[in-house]
């Protein structure tokens, strides 16, 4: 017959039940015997004495009433003399239904002739008071008195005989019950005994060929696929170790089949990674460089025996790079970082060389990050090419100023001398002329302060200053133009805001530069509101519209250089302004972004140091 798991383990712990069934039937039977006993001792003892009492009690009080009598008030003796022998009488018909002492009936028979006893002594000092020759004392004291006596030493030799009883039957139970404790402990530590035999044994029966199947899983972990289980059992374990063996079989024969094609995809894959043009660079979640290809070895002028395993930081020493790496790690999400701020330098003993990275969480099936991949591109040549272009743009723009002045001066001239001998068509040739030649100024100094900001060469005059100044310096000289458009122009800066540390003037061209940009996209009748608030340790400078918005398309690149929102509208910007503004705030160590949605207008918002 063959026993399954489950049989067993309903065998082994049936058993037990039926050993916890029998302690509880014994229990409760003992319970049962003593809680017998304790009524037993009410039903038999109690009451007796109870009665005998109520008798003593009830025989005192008519002696009293029969002293009463003897003394004259023979109304009140009598009274208390015969309701007390109600009580007598009561209390020993109840003694007499509850006899169940040996002894206790004879007593309780002398207790009812020798009150009968009494009652016709007093009976009779009743009529010898009524005779006036006799004294009813001596009478008293010869025949009442000792009848007296007699009831009630007869009712205490009644109460000690049942008070002596009860105290034999609660002995009994205590014994009892000391019994009834010691048989439950005894089977109890038997079942106890029992139970963790019976645990053990089958715990053991069915651990053992669960151990031979951790064992051999464990050898086929260890890429040990040879192994083979003996039959450990006839139950279900006999059928997984059966599978199990079929299982290895299997894996024996797919590793055999598919370990030369593995090989070869391994390969393919180092030779791709070894030749790619960029530099990649594996980092585990410890942290530690795990992989890295030729190109980044070449980037970084070592080799991967002194790199890999070693802390990120021993290989790369860029705080910001790695807390990066570190954030990805523990979010499992890419990082988004600004084109600016994702290109680190790295200094060699006679050049420096500009990396562009990124960085890539590498995931399992489940989402949990197994490791980070560490994109590194050279962008040495563009920054060179980057710094060459502004710097001529720089002189470029430079060189045009003085030619684009001589001819605005010579227009000037023309203007002031001869606009009257011109016709109409003359005048706005010249006039238009005119326009061109300012808009070209204004295109040339903006390039021109954009190609020094990039070119760290614009100068920047930190100082102390307040937010509020700078606000009124800006409304003053826009008003008009807002005025003009029937545009409102606020400003809030509350009284205890603090001074922040910037260059007055460039600031307040930020400020011109947004409030110019507002009024160009706010409709007529609308609002420009200028606030600030402190945020921590940063000051929060924020340009409010209520005009056009900008579309969605716009708003992650409006920052960027030559970008104007098209909406339809003639505008004679350059498309700088923003970008000007941008370098400007980050020489300060601030930044600056835009909050819009198309129809609610938009708010420019960017941060200032306090002092």
């Amino acid at each position: 017959m063959h026993y399954t798991i489950r049989k067993k383990i309903l065998s082994g712990y049936g058993l037990i039940i039926l050993l916890l069934l029998v302690v509880i039937f014994w229990s409760f039977n003992s319970l049962y015997k003593l809680g017998n006993a304790s009524n037993q001792i009410l039903k038999e003892n109690y009451k007796s004495i109870l009665a005998a009492e109520n008798m003593i009690d009830a025989i005192e009080r008519q002696d009293s009433g029969t002293l009463l009598l003897i003394m004259g008030y023979s109304e009140e003796g009598l009274s208390q003399f015969r309701q007390n022998e109600g009580y007598f009488l009561e209390s020993l018909g109840r003694a007499k239904d509850n006899i169940t002492i040996p002894g206790e009936k004879d007593i309780i028979q002398t207790i009812d002739s020798t009150y009968t006893l009494y009652l016709s002594a007093c009976m009779n000092l009743s009529i010898l008071q009524k005779s006036a020759n006799k004294s009813p004392g001596p009478y008293y004291h010869e025949n009442i008195l000792p009848l007296f006596r007699d009831v009630r030493n007869t009712c205490i030799q009644l109460r000690e005989l049942n008070h002596q009883t009860m105290i034999e039957a609660s002995e009994k139970a205590r014994k009892m019950a000391t019994n009834s404790m010691l048989s439950v402990a005894v089977i109890g530590f038997i079942t106890v005994g029992l139970g963790i035999f019976i645990s053990t044994f089958l715990s053991g029966v069915i651990v053992r060929p669960v151990l031979k199947l951790l064992k051999a899983t464990k050898e086929i972990g260890d890429g040990d696929y040879d192994t083979q289980l003996d039959e450990i059992s006839s139950d279900e374990l006999g059928l997984l170790a059966l599978e199990y063996n079929t299982m290895t079989q299997k894996l024996r024969k797919y590793r055999e089949m598919n370990i030369s094609q593995i090989v070869a995809e391994k390969q393919k894959s180092e030779a791709i990674l070894q030749n790619i043009d960029d530099g990649i660079i594996l980092i585990d979640t410890d942290s530690k460089v795990t992989g890295i290809n030729r190109i980044a070895m070449k980037f970084l002028k070592c080799d991967s025996v002194d790199i890999l395993d070693r802390h990120f930081l021993e290989v790369i020493k860029n705080d910001t790079l790695f807390n990066y790496i570190k954030e990805t790690n523990e979010t499992g999400a890419a990082q988004k970082i600004e084109d600016e701020k994702s290109i680190i330098k790295l200094k060699h003993d006679d050049s420096e060389m500009y990396l562009q990275f990124s960085i890539i969480p590498i995931h399992d099936k489940s989402g949990s990050i197994l490791s980070t991949v560490l994109l590194l591109r050279d962008v040495t040549r563009l920054k060179a090419l980057d710094r060459m272009k502004s710097e001529f743009v720089m002189a470029a723009s430079h060189e045009l100023r003085t030619p684009l002045t001589s001819i605005g001066m010579s227009i000037g001239l023309l203007q002031e001398n001869i606009l009257g001998k011109l016709n109409e068509k003359e005048k706005e040739l010249l006039m238009a002329a005119n326009d061109e030649v300012e808009r070209l100024k204004a295109l040339v100094n903006n390039l021109l302060d954009l190609s020094k900001i990039e070119a760290g060469k614009m100068e920047i005059e930190f100082d102390k200053n307040a937010v509020h100044l700078m606000f009124e310096k800006a409304i003053s000289i826009m008003g008009n133009q807002a005025d003009e458009k029937k545009i409102r122009l606020t400003s809030e800066a509350p009284e205890d805001l603090p001074d922040v540390k910037s260059d007055s003037n460039k600031i307040t061209w930020v400020l011109i530069n947004l409030i110019s940009n507002a009024i160009r996209y706010t409709e007529s009748n609308g609002t420009i509101h200028l606030s600030a608030r402190l945020f921590g340790d940063k000051l929060h400078v924020s340009v409010k519209d209520n005009g056009a918005g900008i579309p969605l398309e716009y708003q992650t690149k409006i920052f960027d250089k030559f970008v104007q929102v098209k909406d339809g509208k003639e505008t004679s910007g350059s498309g700088l302004g923003l970008s000007i503004c941008k370098e400007i705030i980050k020489a300060h160590g601030g930044t600056i972004w835009v909050e819009s949605a198309p129809g609610k207008g938009s708010t420019f918002t960017f941060t200032l140091p306090r002092m």
